[in-house]
Parts: C-alpha cells; sequence; structure tokens
C-alpha cells in the first residue's frame, strides 16, 4: 500500500509539473478553428467529447446550431437527444463567411438529419473540403449528412452499423471504430466519441500533442470484449420501481462525465434528474464551456427522493459541490440510508472524502488527486464499487462508469446491451 501511495504521489507531481510547462511554454501560434454544428436530436456525448477533446488540444471550438431562431439564449437552445438541453455558442448560418480548420458533425437520429437538411451547413463543408479542409463525422452522420452531400465518394468510411448499408455504393464501407482517409475522418457512435476526437486532434496537431491530450483522459484499450469494474462487497442496490437517480452539476462540470451519466442512465431506462447547485439552471462547464441547462435547482431537488445521487467530476465544479450544504447533506442521508451514491474524477476526492463519504470504504479517483484519499488501495482500479459507493476516474472512464451503473440498477443483461448499443464494447 505504501508503495502504491508513493507512485501515486509521484504521478501527481509529474502532473503538476506538466501543467507547469503548458501554462509557460513557448507561445503558440494562432488557435486553430474548429466548428461543431448541432441541432434537435444530437447525441450529446459525441458532441460534447467533440468539442472538449479539441478544446484540450488547444483549438478554438464554436458550437452552432443550424436552426434558425429569434437571437438570445433562448433562440440558442438545442434540445439534444436523450432530453439534454444545451445553449449553443452561435448560429451556423451566421457563421457561413469564416474560415474553419475542421468542421466535425456529431450524430443522433433525428439530429443528423437535421443537420443534412441546413443547406448553409453543406454549402460550408463542401466548400471546406474542396479546400482541403479537414472534416469528419460520427454515428449516423456520415451516412446521413456527409454520404448524402456526395461528401465520401471514394473513400473508406464508417459510421454507426445499423446505418451501413445507408452508404451509397460510392462509399467504401469500413467495419472500424475511427476510419481516416484523405481529409474525412469517420466514426461508429457515443463509445467511440473520444477516439474519434482523438483522431481528429492528430491530424489537425500532430501525433505528439494526440497522446498528450489522451493522456489525462485516461482511455481504456479499444478492442475491449468487457467494461472494466472492481467490486467489493456487493450487495443489490434496490428500486421501488423505476430507479430515480440525481445528477447535480455546477459551473465548472466536466462535460464528458455529466453527459455520459444523463445519457446512458436515461437511455437505460432511469428517471434523471439533473439539478443545477448554482443560482441558476443554466451552468457552464469545464472544457468547452459548453452551455448546460438543467433540469431544476437543487432546492426543489433536494424535496424529492432519489435511489442513486451520482456527480460528474471538474475540479471547479467538485469543488462547488463541496461547498454546498444541501449537496452534502443529501449525500450523507443517502450514505447513512444505505442507498448508493457515487462520484467520478475530482469528486471522490474533492467532495466525498472531506466530508467522510468514503471513510470504510474503496474507491479510486482522478490519479493526479488519488493522493487525497485515505484509502489508495484501489485508485489504480477505473471504476470502484464497495457495497452502496461507486467511484471512476476520469473522463475516458465515464461510459464503464455509467454502464457499471447500470448494471447494479438494471442487471448485466442490459448493461452490456447499452454497452454493446453505444459501440463502447
Amino acid at each position: 500500500m505504501a508503495a502504491a501511495s508513493s507512485s501515486l504521489a509521484r504521478r501527481a507531481v509529474s502532473w503538476r509539473r506538466l501543467l507547469l510547462s503548458r501554462a509557460f511554454g513557448a507561445a503558440a501560434g494562432p488557435a486553430k478553428r474548429v466548428l461543431v454544428p448541432v441541432a434537435n436530436g444530437t447525441e450529446p456525448i459525441e458532441a460534447a467529447a467533440t468539442a472538449d477533446v479539441l478544446n484540450r488540444a488547444g483549438a478554438r471550438v464554436t458550437v452552432a446550431t443550424v436552426a434558425s431562431a429569434p437571437a438570445g439564449d433562448e433562440g440558442l437552445l438545442v434540445e439534444a437527444a436523450y432530453g439534454v438541453k444545451l445553449v449553443a455558442d452561435g448560429r451556423v448560418a451566421d457563421l457561413e463567411g469564416e474560415a474553419f480548420d475542421l468542421i466535425a458533425l456529431p450524430g443522433g437520429m433525428p439530429g443528423s438529419a437535421n443537420l443534412r437538411d441546413c443547406k448553409v451547413l453543406e454549402k460550408m463543408v463542401k466548400k471546406h473540403a474542396g479546400e482541403g479542409g479537414l472534416y469528419g463525422a460520427i454515428c449516423a452522420a456520415p451516412a446521413v449528412a456527409l454520404a448524402h452531400w456526395g461528401m465520401l465518394k471514394g473513400l473508406k468510411a464508417t459510421c454507426y452499423p445499423s446505418f451501413m448499408d445507408k452508404f451509397p455504393s460510392d462509399v467504401i464501407p469500413a467495419n472500424s471504430r475511427v476510419v481516416v482517409d484523405r481529409n474525412a475522418v469517420t466514426s461508429q457512435g457515443p463509445g467511440t466519441s473520444i477516439e474519434f476526437a482523438l483522431a481528429l486532434v492528430e491530424q489537425l496537431y500532430g501525433k505528439e500533442k494526440m497522446e498528450e491530450v489522451a493522456g489525462p483522459l485516461y482511455v481504456g484499450p479499444q478492442d475491449r470484449a468487457e467494461y472494466a469494474t472492481e467490486e467489493l462487497n456487493p450487495v443489490k442496490w434496490k428500486c421501488s420501481g423505476t430507479p430515480q437517480v440525481l445528477v447535480p452539476v455546477a459551473n465548472g462540470s466536466e462535460e464528458m462525465e455529466a453527459l455520459n451519466l444523463i445519457d446512458i442512465l436515461r437511455r437505460a431506462g432511469a428517471n434523471v434528474t439533473v439539478a443545477s447547485v448554482e443560482d441558476k439552471l443554466q451552468i457552464v462547464t469545464r472544457r468547452h464551456k459548453f452551455n448546460l441547462v438543467a433540469d431544476m435547482m437543487l432546492d426543489e431537488a433536494a424535496k424529492m427522493e432519489f435511489d442513486l445521487i451520482v456527480m460528474p467530476g471538474g475540479l471547479l465544479g467538485a469543488e462547488k459541490f463541496a461547498s454546498t450544504e444541501k449537496l452534502v447533506d443529501l449525500l450523507k442521508k443517502q450514505a447513512e440510508s444505505n442507498k448508493p451514491y457515487g462520484a467520478i474524477c475530482a469528486s471522490p476526492a474533492h467532495v466525498l472524502e472531506p466530508h467522510g463519504l468514503l471513510k470504510g470504504k474503496k474507491a479510486t479517483a482522478f490519479p493526479p488527486m488519488a493522493h487525497l484519499l485515505t484509502d489508495q488501495s484501489h485508485c489504480e482500479n477505473r471504476v470502484v464499487i464497495d457495497a452502496n459507493l461507486i467511484t471512476s476516474r476520469a473522463p475516458g472512464t465515464a461510459t464503464e462508469f455509467a454502464v457499471a451503473i447500470v448494471d447494479k440498477l438494471f442487471g448485466r443483461e442490459k448493461a452490456l446491451g447499452i454497452a454493446k448499443e453505444l459501440i463502447f464494447m
């Protein structure tokens, strides 16, 4: 245990040095510009991963809605898949004359069809590709949008498996998680979205930058046949009917972690309540500064009963959770009642540990913060379940984390079905 603790401490120091070297290193050139168009029905995990990962690489990412609507935030509201609401940075129609280094389309249905039907976006992508610009799409979007526009002629491409037969005969279908052919990058689904985004980073910036960005994500192996979970003291998580899940969010919450929880648990059939701990429903996430709209304020959610309370990470978000007395009280009552609770990334170390919610429990956390845990014996695991507690490490383990929760709430058969649906395994 002492050796493991020493190893984790050394990693934390190395990580801090890396952050300082990035902050004070040589001046970078102009940021590369990336457009991520979104629409009602867009798959939120794919949109968030693309924006988040490219932002980590240093790109200036613009999330723009294809909808034409009145000015103001209300007109920029996008109702993505699985009830996720987000506010775009702007409109595609207002960006037609602007130059981008990359245009990347998330999938989802009817999101992909809505992107396809946007004439301004079609014109922009065709002009961009004609000038040799990098472009990409994931899930349904390669078949529904890019191929429909004739942007994949003579190229190898992939997409969500059930849409492969939608490719016209002039596209060379490839059953791979990510396919790069000339200046087109395509991928398969939510479970391949980080791989897709990292492939885009490599095409824009090179392999060294891609590896630098990938490291802190803690992405798992691509050829996985299982989701990685370490379970101790197993108990059945009991629910009286449809599982009721609370996902608190704050300014600074990690978008990939939050959206994996919301999307996957709703996909499985849970009733997920997203509650803001801030003074308004709209929160600004950590990386791309995604504007995510919660379902209700925490004060309202606190009047309800939940089978599970689970927190995303992101350091600023976790610190806000830790200082929100009402949320901490809810977590303590949950633990005292032997009801499930959980956290990922920064939240185990910055919320659960200081409030005594890891006492006598095995847990994991974001590796550079794992030295803050009193018991570090299981910190090398991607997901750790100890009775009614579940914890995980980073954005790259967020899908496993959510799938493991599905397993505990709905059973293994359901969890495996969801994992395969996501193209996670």
